[in-house]
């Protein structure tokens, strides 16, 4: 699927940048492992395009200030979904 890794990361980086994706939601979309997606971006992306790179940057400071929120919406939808079975 890519030819090396350097275009492996600059690919992951131009995802998250026009979708603003999280590190998660690109690893899915690639069938790769998280940890290789934020290896990626955070080890290669910087040399290889440091422009992309301070994007990139933003978007996963961002979701890492909002992890928090979504861990506890994920938490909500949970419990309400075993709620709704056990009404059933």
């Amino acid at each position: 699927m890519f030819r090396t890794d350097k275009e492996r990361a600059v690919i992951f980086g131009e995802y998250m940048v026009s979708c603003k994706a999280t590190v998660r939601a690109t690893a899915a979309v690639f069938g790769v492992s998280k940890s290789t997606v934020h290896k990626d971006l955070t080890e290669q992306l910087p040399t290889i395009s440091p422009a992309l790179f301070s994007e990139v940057r933003k978007i996963l400071e961002e979701n890492k200030e909002q992890r928090h929120i979504r861990g506890g919406l994920a938490t909500k939808q949970k419990y309400e979904k075993v709620n709704d079975k056990s009404r059933r």
